[in-house]
């Protein structure tokens, strides 16, 4: 059942692929498809990473900055698109409807880069969400949790808290083992981020734009599968319904009859 008052705030869908160092070349190709699918803003952006290298045979000691081109591939009102790079293609929305909406665009951009591309296989698929606790007036962070996610209390006033659980999990058709992340930050600040995922290109939905200092939490949920993932849409579509349904399963375990019934 969709909820009305959904808490996603933030919503990714990744497939990483064999790496194409000359995507460059092909990313006005591949702009072009997707824009006459709606996505017609297109910026190039620009990301520095750390890397540590090594000589052969020993353990990488030498850090290296680089530069690495991403592209992102967006719809004009900056609700949703497509962040583009030498060896993976994202999906993202910071106006999450349903999976119905959601998971087939991830297929439908892999479709455009391997019409162009040729791509060999998928190395790793993942889905990840972050959902945004924030309690109505009145009412405390707590009774949104289950009681294994309550934490430490004993009278002081709490800044900041966060649990991580990771599972072993049944998948398929294409990968039968997954690995899921959960994580619980509880925090007393304006609502944001984690520092590896920031919504780049894209505007969050009005009722998530909470600049204030507020007592909230934030569910982030994480789910891939790692292996050589044939090219066929078809499974690829149906291995992304299979990582939602641990997400589903995972963010129902997480919160109590109370916050169903507070976002229904």
């Amino acid at each position: 059942m969709k909820m009305t008052k959904a808490p996603v705030y933030y919503a990714l869908a990744q497939a990483q692929f064999n790496p194409v160092a000359a995507m460059a070349k092909y990313v006005d190709d591949i702009q072009d498809i997707l824009r006459r699918e709606g996505y017609t803003l297109f910026e190039p952006q620009e990301i520095t990473q750390l890397q540590f290298v090594g000589a052969a045979g020993q353990a990488p000691t030498k850090p290296e900055v680089m530069q690495v081109t991403n592209w992102l591939i967006s719809k004009a009102d900056r609700t949703a698109g497509f962040i583009l790079g030498p060896s993976s293609l994202a999906y993202h929305t910071t106006h999450y409807e349903t999976r119905n909406e959601f998971l087939p665009e991830l297929v439908q951009g892999l479709h455009a880069v391997h019409k162009v591309v040729s791509l060999e296989h998928i190395s790793r698929l993942g889905l990840r969400y972050l959902d945004a606790v924030i309690p109505v007036e009145g009412e405390q962070v707590s009774q949104y949790f289950a009681d294994g996610l309550q934490g430490v209390s004993f009278g002081a006033k709490p800044r900041y808290a966060m649990s991580e659980s990771i599972f072993e999990t049944e998948t398929g058709p294409l990968v039968k083992s997954g690995t899921l992340v959960a994580r619980v930050y509880r925090a007393t600040s304006p609502l944001g981020y984690p520092p590896d995922l920031i919504p780049h290109g894209l505007q969050p939905m009005p009722r998530f734009q909470r600049s204030d200092t507020i007592s909230h939490a934030v569910i982030d949920t994480d789910h891939f599968v790692e292996g050589t993932i044939p090219i066929d849409f078809e499974q690829i579509k149906a291995q992304l319904a299979s990582l939602h349904t641990g997400i589903k399963q995972s963010f129902e375990a997480t919160i109590t009859p109370h916050a169903e019934e507070v976002w229904r």
